[in-house]
């Protein structure tokens, strides 16, 4: 483990960790985060310019499950995807999940409350498949940028999240420690052990 500081500019420094070939931003450890649906409604499955972004990976697996997952989508997402297929390019060339009339994304339902839901994740939990969902997805609100050399791992601040940020200093929980499941699913537990081991380190400072 390596404890790197950048000067973005004179007034500010930016910390990161290095941990294997990732490089992570100390906002991880600093910052306190828990998805609050009650107050966001899930939108970030609604709002912004693209889908969800998807590993190389992610687009053969997600040809194979759609017939089990279309049981669990809207006839609007099912139409989006048979129109377009069930991952597209989108204008930065990135590989993403389509859209809804530029809105939400395909795979996205809404239970009685009004809350966003993923249909890949609903067919997962019925057990009809052993996908989960697009680890863009899991993770967020951390986002990974891919080097040469090293994956960035860096925390997304978005406005939308507000409400996580409240709950999250309320209850006092790290976003790692709130992304344990993503980041130990992505990466591995040694990789995880080594951020917590590196978050104590740092607390005892």
């Amino acid at each position: 483990m390596t404890l790197h500081f950048i000067f973005q500019n004179l007034q500010k420094i930016i910390f990161v960790i290095e941990i294997g070939k990732t490089i992570v931003s100390i906002d991880l450890i600093k910052e306190k985060f828990v998805c609050d649906l009650e107050a966001c409604k899930g939108e970030c499955c609604v709002q912004g310019d693209s889908g969800a972004p998807l590993e190389e990976e992610e687009k053969f697996i997600l040809k194979e499950i759609y017939p089990q997952v279309k049981k669990f989508m809207r006839p609007q997402g099912i139409e989006a995807v048979e129109k377009q297929g069930v991952y597209v390019t989108d204008s930065d060339g990135d590989t993403v999940t389509p859209l809804i009339d530029g809105k939400e994304c395909a795979y996205t339902v809404f239970d009685d409350k009004g809350i966003a839901m993923c249909a890949i994740e609903l067919a997962y939990r019925k057990g009809e498949i052993n996908f989960q969902k697009p680890i863009s997805c899991h993770l967020y609100p951390v986002r990974l940028k891919e080097y040469k050399d090293f994956t960035a791992v860096q925390y997304h601040r978005w406005e939308i999240c507000s409400p996580a940020c409240k709950l999250g200093e309320q209850l006092k929980i790290p976003l790692y420690q709130f992304l344990k499941e993503p980041l130990i699913r992505k990466f591995g537990k040694a990789w995880y052990r080594e951020l917590t081991d590196i978050a104590r380190a740092l607390k005892e400072q």
